[in-house]
């Protein structure tokens, strides 16, 4: 008892450490947040994203469009610069609070050579009155600056650094630009970078803000569209930690990450905002009452001109509505954000769900553990997709997610480890229990009959050979399986059990028996039946296949394939195959080794015999395979499993086997 109670105190052990090794591997995972997880985090995100109801644009963003009709009306793209300049005035005229140009001119216009009229100063003298900001792009393909006469337009931002180093700058340094002509760009008086980079995935979810380069700070074209709207031109970022930063222009604070990239808060899936033909616009078929006060960004989406990006919502979302996306976050200040304490939340989650699943696993199972961590996990996300709609504010469900999956999936392995190590021990245990009852019964046997105790033992191998022989013919195989073949093989030697309840007179009698004898000795099967029978209803044993096979090897061991056996007079396949295999098993060795009835016979004496029987006698599938066999038989036989140890004596065919 000390020991089993010893055992299963180490199984639970064993299954408690492999709930606690993860769940300390998850919290260190939380804090240092290992790259290698950031795909999986990001696809989470974008599920989370996608499960949580989208906010509808505040009304003040609208988008003049260079589409198809635009190009049918006006021709091809790039226009000249004059009908820009003409697009631009006429939203000036409708009272848009802002004009910001998501394209790029930065060379002289196709048509300026030659022509009367400078395209790009028509373009220039539109800009000039203000109001318009240019779009450029930055660079970041070489640590080297190359020098460029770009004409951009910095903001004055403060940069505030914690007092602990962060490790890195707080903003992406741009070795170069993409810009429009200077001529351009200095009657526009303001302009605001393009970039917005998708993650490594492909999939854009932030865009930057604020870059550096040559040592000043320059805004994003969706900054500078807001802050030229509300005014704000002094902007300052102040610096958190390597992950988080503040950026504050006026009464209003915006969360970004640590390099000055805010997350983006799409508004659904494509053509969200409000679209205006530019053609529409040129023609004066557009009212002010959709342009007036807003900001308005002109872009392409065009077949061929247009530039689509993926985001979480869209694989098709268009680059200018990327730039709508982000003003209108920054007009709404509902942009999305890592919360403050994120980290933190996360790494509670993961010391609390981790260890109720161990738990419940440990005490109450894998059925309580799985609906606890199912329970514990829905609430987690519920809660996190409700402080998204309502704060913009999210944490990340994966260490979480992984603080109860890694547990509950090591826990239960090793409960399955631990059970199949159980059944093991069990099997192992109760193979031994056979072994020794199979032995304990054949030294009752030895005990009265010493030839037939041997018998018995000898009979074990043969039978092991032979079953595995016919265990290849296809009406055997799917019944004759090895552990079949070796349960067989290792209770054969019970054939003749029921012996010991014959008398010495009769059981040890040379010669032939009287026919009363012999009708008392037929009764060793019944006899050897009822003994396990009768075991059976005091141990309380019910379909046991050990003790099933074992009493058909002993009942119908003597059974014939013809109907005339003893003690039933069963015929064919009503034999079970156990009795067949053993009914050639006993024949041979009674015919080569026991010489108290008859004198010992020759194997290929003994082979003849056997095959005389076929169909009459024996199975004709088990005479087959004893035939395939029948020179092992001979090499056991002659290697003293017949325990003779002397050569056996030629005699006269006839039934040896009482």
């Amino acid at each position: 008892m000390t020991r089993l109670y010893g055992s299963l105190r180490m199984r639970r052990a064993l299954v408690l450490w492999c709930g606690v090794i993860p769940i300390v591997a998850v919290a260190v995972l939380t804090v240092t947040r290992p790259g290698a997880l950031a795909r999986l985090e990001n696809a989470i995100y974008d599920v989370m994203l996608r499960d949580t109801p989208a906010r509808q644009p505040g009304g003040r963003v609208v988008i003049v469009d260079i589409d198809e009709h635009s190009l049918a009306t006006v021709g091809q793209w790039p226009w000249r610069r004059d009908v820009i300049g003409r697009l631009i005035e006429r939203l000036r005229g409708l009272g848009a609070a802002v004009v910001a140009l998501d394209i790029i001119f930065a060379e002289p216009d196709r048509d300026s050579a030659g022509s009367g009229q400078d395209p790009d100063a028509a373009l220039a003298s539109a800009l000039a009155p203000g109001g318009a900001i240019l779009g450029y792009g930055v660079r970041f393909d070489s640590a080297v600056r190359k020098p460029t006469n770009c004409v951009l337009h910095p903001t004055g931002a403060a940069v505030l650094m914690p007092e602990e180093d962060t490790g890195h700058p707080p903003l992406f340094e741009a070795t170069g630009a993409v810009c429009s002509l200077p001529a351009l760009a200095r009657s526009a008086g303001a302009s605001g970078f393009l970039n917005a980079a998708p993650d490594p995935d492909g999939i854009l979810r932030r865009a930057p803000l604020l870059v550096q380069y040559n040592g000043q700070v320059y805004p994003s074209l969706a900054l500078a569209s807001v802050s030229a709207v509300l005014g704000h031109r002094d902007l300052a970022l102040r610096v958190h930690n390597a992950n988080s930063a503040s950026l504050s222009f006026g009464d209003r604070v915006v969360p970004v990450d640590g390099r000055g990239n805010v997350l983006l808060r799409y508004r659904g899936r494509k053509q969200t905002f409000p679209y205006l033909s530019a053609a529409d616009v040129l023609d004066g078929r557009v009212a002010a009452v959709d342009v007036r006060d807003k900001i308005v960004l002109v872009g392409t989406t065009a077949l061929g001109t247009r530039e689509v990006v993926a985001t979480p919502l869209d694989t098709l979302f268009v680059g200018v509505e990327v730039q709508a996306t982000a003003v209108d976050n920054l007009l709404q200040q509902d942009v999305l954000a890592r919360a403050a304490h994120a980290t933190g939340v996360e790494l509670a989650l993961v010391l609390v769900l981790g260890p109720v699943v161990a738990g419940l696993l440990a005490w109450r199972g894998t059925l309580f553990a799985l609906l606890g961590g199912v329970a514990g996990l829905a609430a987690v996300w519920f809660g996190i997709l409700r402080q998204v709609s309502v704060d913009g504010a999210f944490i990340s469900p994966l260490y979480p997610a992984l603080g109860v999956f890694l547990p509950f999936a090591a826990m239960t392995l090793a409960t399955v480890f631990a059970e199949r190590q159980r059944a093991d021990t069990a099997s192992r245990e109760r193979t031994t229990a056979q072994e020794l009852m199979v032995q304990s019964l054949l030294s009752l046997t030895a005990t009265r009959d010493g030839e037939t105790g041997r018998h018995s033992l000898r009979t074990q191998q043969y039978t092991g050979l032979l079953a595995a022989q016919l265990a290849r013919n296809p009406a055997f195989r799917a019944y004759l399986t090895p552990e079949r073949i070796s349960l067989l093989s290792s209770l054969a030697p019970l054939h003749d059990i029921g012996k010991v309840g014959i008398p010495d007179q009769i059981l040890n009698k040379p010669g032939a028996l009287t026919p009363d004898e012999m009708v008392q000795m037929r009764t060793h099967p019944t006899l050897g039946r009822d003994v396990i029978l009768k075991a059976e209803c005091q141990v309380g044993v019910r379909d046991d296949a050990t003790l099933a096979m074992a009493k058909d090897i002993v009942y119908t061991h003597h059974e014939r394939w013809d109907g005339t056996g003893y003690p039933q007079g069963l015929r064919g396949t009503a034999i079970p195959i156990e009795g067949r295999v053993l009914a050639v098993v006993d024949v041979y060795d009674a015919l080569v080794a026991r010489s108290l009835y008859k004198a010992c016979r020759s194997h290929d004496e003994a082979v003849t015999f056997i095959a005389g029987g076929r169909g009459t006698h024996f199975d004709p599938d088990v005479v087959d395979a004893f035939l395939a066999v029948a020179p092992e038989f001979k090499r056991l036989s002659d290697s003293g499993v017949n325990g003779t140890g002397r050569t056996l004596p030629p005699s006269v065919l006839s039934a040896p086997v009482r």
